[in-house]
Formats: C-alpha cells, sequence, structure tokens
C-alpha cells in the first residue's frame, strides 16, 4: 500500500460531492465567468471540468481532467472560448468513467443545430432508454447518463429545440438539473421534485444559472430566485421566460445538501446552509447528552454542527484535530517504514487540547467507517481520557441513486451493524446520531412527515422518491414508447 493507496482509501470512506453546473447569458467574455463561477462550485465535483461558448456563429469548448484551477486560468484557455453566452461543468463522477469522453459540457450537432449540455444529478432510467436508442442505431461516445438527453432531443418528432428538449426531459427519471445552451437560448431545467438544486442569477442584466449562490457571490452577481422544482427557463436575448411542463408533484429535495454537500455560505432553498448545520448541532446535542469537557470537530465538514452542538451543551469548542489541505490524490511514494500513515496524512491531533479530556468528536456521518475508526485511535493516542462520537446526520443505510457516489448498501456500516456494534468497531465510549425528526426540525420543519416525507433522505430511510429502472433492471411500458413520442 502506497501512500497514495492511503488517501484514495480515506477518500473512499466517504460521501462524494456531485457535479456543479453554470451558465451565464449576454456577457462579453462569458468563458471568464464561468471559470470562476466553477471555481466557487469546485466542492461538487474534482475529477474534471468543461465550458462550451457560442460566439455569434460558432460553438467553442474545453474540456479537461483536473481542477478548475490547474486548466481555465490560463489565458490561452480562456481565449479559446469566444463568445458571450457559455455553460460550464465539474465533475464528480457518479455515473460513467473518469476519462475525458465523460467530461461534460457534452455537445452534439443537431438538425436544429449545435447544443451543449451539463448536468447536475443522476438519470434513474438512463440504461433502460439508452439500450432503446441503441436498437434503434444510435450511438453513444460516452458512457454518462447525461448523453442520453441528447439522444432524446435528437430522436423528438417536435418541431423546435424548445419543444424537443421538453420532449426529451419528460421521457427521463430521477434527479437532475440541467443547463442547456444553443446558439439562440440557455435552457434551465430542474426535476418535478426538485432533488438537485439550481438558482437563478442576475449580473448587470447577464441572466445565470448556477448550482449553488456561491457562484453569484465570487463575481458580485444577484441572486433572484430557485429555479422551482419541476420548472424550465429559457434565457434569450430578449429576457426570460419560465414553464411547467410536468405534472405537478410535491418537492422533494435532497436533505444531505444541508448536512455535507452544498457550501456552507450558500443559500439552498432559502435556507443559510452554514445556519442548518449550527442547528444540526444543536438538535443533536439535545438529543445526545454526555458528559465531556470539550467539543472537537473532524475538518472541515464537522465544524458548523460541532459549533452548534458546543453552544448547545455549553461547552468548549476546540480545533484538537488540524486537517492538512495540501494532501491530494497523489503524493510522493513512501518508503515501507511510513506507508501505514493512513489518515494522518490529512489529519493530525492536537494533543495540547486533547491529552486528558473526555472528548466529544462532531462528524457529518460515517459511511464505511474506516476513517471513523482511525481517527478515534488517534485521538486515544494523543492521550484523551474518554472518546465520545456524535454524528451530525441519522445513520446512513442506504446507497443514493441520484448524483452522488456512495458505496454499494451492503459496504455501508449502518446497513449492517446496530449503533452498538458500530461503536465498537470504532471503538468508542460512546456513539449517537442525530434522529430523521431531529434532521427535519433543524431544517425548519417539525418532523418528518412519515407519508410524504418533506425531503429525499433514502439514504438514511431507503424510502426513494422515484422509481430506480436501471437498478431494479425493469422495462415498462412508457418506456417502449419513447421512440415513438410517447409520454
Amino acid at each position: 500500500m502506497t501512500l497514495t493507496d492511503a488517501v484514495t482509501a480515506e477518500a473512499d470512506d466517504h460521501f462524494h460531492d456531485e457535479c456543479g453546473v453554470f451558465g451565464i447569458f449576454g456577457r462579453a467574455d462569458a468563458a471568464s465567468f464561468v471559470a470562476l463561477g466553477l471555481h466557487a462550485l469546485q466542492h461538487r465535483g474534482q475529477d474534471a471540468a468543461g465550458i462550451v461558448t457560442f460566439d455569434g456563429s460558432q460553438f467553442h469548448a474545453e474540456r479537461h481532467v483536473g481542477l478548475i484551477g490547474d486548466n481555465f486560468t490560463k489565458a490561452s484557455v480562456i481565449a479559446r472560448l469566444d463568445g458571450d453566452r457559455a455553460i460550464g461543468h465539474t465533475r464528480y463522477p457518479t455515473t460513467g468513467d473518469t476519462g475525458l469522453r465523460n467530461v461534460q459540457p457534452f455537445f452534439a450537432e443537431l438538425e436544429s443545430g449545435g447544443l451543449a449540455l451539463a448536468h447536475n444529478g443522476n438519470v434513474t432510467n438512463a440504461m433502460t432508454v439508452q439500450r432503446e436508442l441503441q436498437r434503434a442505431g444510435a450511438i453513444f461516445s460516452s458512457t454518462s447518463d447525461t448523453e442520453t438527453l441528447l439522444h432524446l432531443v435528437a430522436v423528438s418528432p417536435e418541431k423546435d429545440l424548445l419543444s424537443k428538449f421538453i420532449d426529451a426531459v419528460k421521457k427521463l427519471e430521477g434527479a437532475y438539473s440541467f443547463v442547456a445552451l444553443s446558439s439562440k437560448k440557455m435552457i434551465g431545467c430542474r426535476d418535478p421534485q426538485g432533488i438537485r438544486p439550481l438558482v437563478l442569477g442576475d449580473l448587470d442584466g447577464s441572466w445565470i444559472l448556477a448550482s449553488e449562490t456561491c457562484a453569484l457571490d465570487i463575481m458580485g452577481a444577484r441572486y433572484v430566485r430557485d429555479v422551482k422544482p419541476g420548472e424550465l427557463v429559457v434565457v434569450t436575448e430578449t429576457g426570460i421566460t419560465s414553464h411547467f411542463p410536468f405534472e405537478p408533484q410535491k418537492p422533494r429535495f435532497c436533505v444531505f445538501e444541508y448536512v455535507y454537500f452544498a457550501r456552507p455560505d450558500s443559500y439552498i432553498e432559502g435556507r443559510n446552509v452554514y445556519e442548518a448545520r449550527k442547528q444540526i448541532g444543536v438538535e443533536l446535542a439535545k438529543e445526545n447528552v454526555v458528559e465531556a469537557d470539550i467539543v472537537v470537530p473532524v475538518p472541515d465538514s464537522g465544524v458548523p454542527a460541532a459549533i452548534g452542538y458546543a453552544q448547545e451543551a455549553g461547552l468548549p469548542f476546540e480545533l484538537g484535530i488540524i486537517r492538512n489541505h495540501y494532501v491530494g490524490r497523489t503524493f510522493i511514494q513512501p518508503t515501507d517504514a511510513i506507508r501505514h500513515m493512513g489518515v494522518k496524512l490529512k489529519h493530525n491531533a492536537n494533543r495540547h487540547y486533547i491529552e486528558g479530556k473526555r472528548v466529544i468528536l462532531v462528524d457529518d456521518s460515517i459511511v464505511r467507517g474506516t476513517t471513523s475508526q482511525k481517527i478515534v485511535q488517534m485521538v486515544r493516542e494523543a492521550g484523551a481520557k474518554e472518546v465520545h462520537m456524535r454524528i451530525a446526520s441519522p445513520p446512513t443505510v442506504s446507497s443514493c441513486y441520484y448524483g452522488v457516489n456512495t458505496p454499494e448498501t451492503n459496504k455501508l456500516l449502518a446497513s449492517r451493524m446496530s449503533v452498538d456494534e458500530m461503536a465498537d468497531f470504532i471503538r468508542v465510549d460512546s456513539l449517537g446520531f442525530l434522529s430523521i425528526d431531529g434532521l427535519y426540525r433543524a431544517v425548519g420543519e417539525s418532523a418528518r412527515d412519515a407519508e410524504q416525507p418533506q425531503f429525499c433522505d433514502a439514504c438514511f430511510t431507503g424510502a426513494y422518491p422515484t422509481r430506480l429502472l436501471d437498478r431494479d433492471g425493469t422495462d415498462n411500458v412508457r418506456q417502449l414508447s419513447i421512440l415513438a413520442g410517447g409520454n
């Protein structure tokens, strides 16, 4: 096992962020603004990024593996992306491999003209639809679910691009926020239940679509509103129009955006993410009382919840674990003597504040549990008298199929162990999770509605808001009518 392997192993023991989308219409040097927006959304995907622009006569595209700052801050790259309208995407793969062929935005020359497409989420019937399209002769150039929409637009019998897009997107199921660009318009669309976020902004008259409000802040743009669940917005040179092509459904926004995915300085569905995470810590402290001396976050995602926990419990908050932010996916090749460093590559105990103390560790979640185990061991080796772990979410018992890369269900610790068994596994003196109702209270609800949940909380409850046709391998009558234009 190399040091690189150790970093990879730790990364595999966490939820991975999804993807970020950004688009701007009617702004000179549009690519530069997209690059800025994607930089603010880098937390949503670190594997690859791309930008597509239109300059009035032709499209331009740049797609690269790696970080925004490594690929899109060079003047020579931006100079190749001429145009006053552009969309971009930053990627963490949830479907498809990590090769360049899966880097978005995708682009295709259709009968109606060029169309670029970027997507955050996961289409849960994409493979089912792809098989039918392939049987009819379609050739896919990627292994991404996003490309399915381009093919559906291409074969739609409708006459104009907007009608084709609506016809195509109505054949998809799952979670999605799409941003698309043609020669004349920019389109944004959320799935009927609004599982994934998408916001609308304005920069001195130029319309912006982005996954989160932090992408607006970086350039001084004004937040206008969230794109509504099931809404499709169209931006042209004459302004913006709104359409609602789907049958209304009860919104089921992803509650884990508040726990972990979104940036703390963003506003999601009208709620400040940082404040929500602090309130999660407050609820966690109310539900999980234990005698202790200090509250220590597992950085960085556990920090806001730990602050809320400490304030509610009346305990000191201390940075008892320090994170090294400069360890990436690759690192020096070590000697055998140091190859077992493991979690210490990214975290180190702050012994001065831990030694002799009863410590409460606050983290956002437990996935496989191996990283938690190593952090607890590190804190004990630093001299902690007791170690209690508190988790700022309910136990994760099910995989996500809506655009978040999670392990298979049987590899999730909570799916195969009780809380007491998990405590023994990670070697803590006690372990406590936030209840599902406590999570709902923290984000402004009195409790979870068991009949019609207010959020998508499938990773905690197994209650998936849509069918999972690709997972279950089930074709149905609706899918069999796709090429005939059926809905």
